[in-house]
């Protein structure tokens, strides 16, 4: 648990650290640039093979890093995967081979664009890679008869994102926010609104993500944007803001996950920041506040999907629909600290004997409250007409 201090107890974020970082920003901190492949739609009749799950009691999945919950004392034990196991007879072979979104694009894309199969049953990437999976036709639609837990439990906000109305294809598996982390202490005021980075006394002293895909919807909302439905327009105009601000040296840098590193040394004071890094960040130093704008934030998510040709999709819905039992969920969000996609995971938690496990209940950045749900929204992705042209010039002002 991210309020457990002692030194002989193994938790997330004592291995985040060992890492030197956080797996939010690992999950959602690639950029997308094109990935100049060719056009390979699959048609809803080639996408399915022949499904084994009845004579073969098994299932692969590929995830992130740190990305769901681990034993205190062995953290080569999973239990709520290998509860799963001993509940259905399922053998899981779990890996964590996702480290970004476009290097693991590069690894399905050879055998998904030929219509071959790619050993794995079930992944989780972020869903605007997701959007151009299920554009391309590359991954199957769950059926959700199978998933009664999915179908009543899953957040109103993410049920229906521009990508995949209805989430046919996709399945939250973590969600976030990106919003604005600062120093409160060390600034020594409130930061209320994005327009609150560009005051003089942040001159210097603040830092954007450098990734497309995470840093444009913020800095949309900032400009009143309803991000679900922004235009060309929109984007160019907070690239004409950002341009400024870069000339005339406000902003510091554009960074990855390293703006964790910055904002705790002191050297930045506020920064675009997710909310999962916030949480470990906070659990050292209290100083640190996390902000959803007056104006909105953006609530994003990393979905499980089944690619084309799984062997095993029935098998791989049944998991999917495990982890959204309200006590699955809760079981891992208080250990991955990630906005829980299971709002009635809520009421578990709160119902903790232990106390610290308790009040992760009332901690909004796993269960926003009312007020912050009200500002948070899904972003409309980008299209792929429209990638080449924001990325060539998103990239030259952030210098990648």
């Amino acid at each position: 648990m991210r309020a457990d201090h002692s030194s002989s107890r193994v938790t997330r974020r004592s291995l985040l650290r060992a890492l030197g970082g956080g797996a939010g920003a690992a999950a959602v901190g690639a950029f997308a640039a094109g990935c100049g492949v060719p056009a390979a739609y699959v048609e809803p009749g080639d996408r399915a093979g022949q499904d084994l799950s009845s004579s073969e009691k098994r299932l692969t999945w590929a995830n992130w890093p740190l990305y769901i919950d681990v034993d205190d004392d062995d953290t080569a034990k999973r239990p709520t995967l290998e509860a799963f196991e001993k509940r259905t007879g399922l053998q899981v072979t779990y890996t964590e081979e996702i480290n970004d979104n476009d290097e693991f694009f590069g690894k399905l894309s050879p055998s998904l664009m030929n219509h071959q199969r790619t050993g794995r049953d079930l992944v989780v990437i972020s869903d605007w890679m997701c959007s151009r999976f299920v554009r391309l036709g590359w991954v199957q639609e769950m059926d959700r008869a199978r998933q009664p837990n999915v179908a009543e439990y899953l957040d109103p906000l993410l049920r229906s994102p521009a990508f995949d109305p209805g989430r046919k294809y996709t399945v939250p598996w973590q969600s976030g926010i990106t919003g604005i982390a600062y120093n409160k202490r060390r600034l020594g005021r409130e930061i209320r609104q994005v327009s609150d980075l560009w005051a003089d006394d942040l001159k210097g002293r603040v830092t954007l993500l450098s990734g497309l895909d995470e840093s444009f919807a913020l800095l949309m909302q900032g400009n009143g944007v309803d991000i679900t439905k922004w235009t060309t327009g929109d984007f160019h105009r907070v690239c004409d803001q950002v341009e400024k601000l870069v000339e005339a040296e406000h902003i510091r840098r554009f960074t990855g996950n390293d703006y964790i590193k910055d904002l705790s040394s002191g050297d930045v004071l506020a920064c675009q920041a997710y909310s999962g890094d916030v949480i470990q960040l906070q659990a050292d130093d209290p100083d640190i506040e996390f902000v959803v704008p007056e104006e909105g934030a953006e609530l994003w998510a990393e979905s499980l999907m089944i690619p084309n040709l799984a062997d095993h999709k029935a098998n791989a819905e049944r998991l999917v629909d495990y982890y959204y039992e309200p006590e699955v969920a809760a079981e891992l969000a208080a250990w991955v600290n990630y906005v829980c996609p299971v709002p009635a995971a809520r009421d578990v938690l709160a119902a903790a004997k232990d106390r610290e496990t308790a009040e992760l209940a009332e901690d909004p950045l796993i269960f926003p409250d009312d007020a912050m749900r009200s500002r948070l929204a899904v972003a409309r992705d980008i299209r792929p007409s429209e990638r080449t042209e924001f990325a060539k010039r998103w990239n030259a002002i952030a210098g990648l």
